[in-house]
């Protein structure tokens, strides 16, 4: 019996897959400008350690996770990652267009998780694992471009594995948790997730 775990992801994309991440992408795109405020109005709450700023990071990774989990298609979580970052680029980034360069990075971070099970695994440890890859590679690139003066046991670590965590939790069980909201609802029968609840 296939569990979410072993179902082998089709190689081809469809009409469907795109206009889905698509979708997924406009909506995340208009949470990501939101939580830039977030984000910057945490600053003085979190002044004591600074550091811990890398647990708000988890939110900005959902697409990585989410949209692979949907589709289960090679690139889908890259593609929406990246255009979610473009969507809040367009509405108005403190970050400016960086935030697009990092939303590839990010995509890609998560990526490598899903590539490690070949596409064909897409169970809790591959989402909890992609979360943290993503939040990992986005906050890598945070302390080379917007920290590079920091000190590395004192900020550069503590920040990364506080990201990672958020990560992990938050865009890796989070996204999991989502389509599990999303099964009863019939939304994913088109997807191969929601196929094979159908079987189960």
């Amino acid at each position: 019996m296939p569990t979410d775990s072993t179902l082998a992801a089709p190689g081809r994309w469809r009409t469907v897959d795109i206009l889905t991440c698509a979708v997924l992408a406009v909506a995340f795109g208009v949470v990501f400008w939101a939580w830039n405020f977030v984000w910057t109005g945490l600053d003085p709450v979190l002044a004591f350690l600074p550091p811990l700023k890398g647990i708000l990071y988890g939110v900005w990774l959902i697409p990585a996770v989410l949209a692979p989990l949907i589709v289960r298609r090679v690139g889908a979580g890259l593609l929406t990652e990246a255009l979610a970052a473009t969507v809040s680029a367009l509405l108005g980034s403190v970050w400016g267009v960086l935030v697009i360069y990092q939303g590839l990075i990010q995509g890609l971070g998560g990526e490598l998780a899903f590539a490690a099970g070949r596409y064909r695994r897409f169970g809790t440890p591959i989402a909890v694992a992609a979360g943290a890859l993503a939040c990992i590679a986005a906050t890598i690139f945070d302390v080379l471009v917007w920290y590079p003066d920091t000190e590395l046991w004192a900020f550069k670590l503590p920040y990364i594995a506080f990201a990672a965590l958020s990560g992990a939790i938050v865009a890796g069980l989070g996204s999991k948790a989502l389509v599990a909201a999303m099964l009863p609802t019939g939304v994913l029968d088109r997807f191969p997730a929601g196929r094979e609840r159908a079987r189960i």
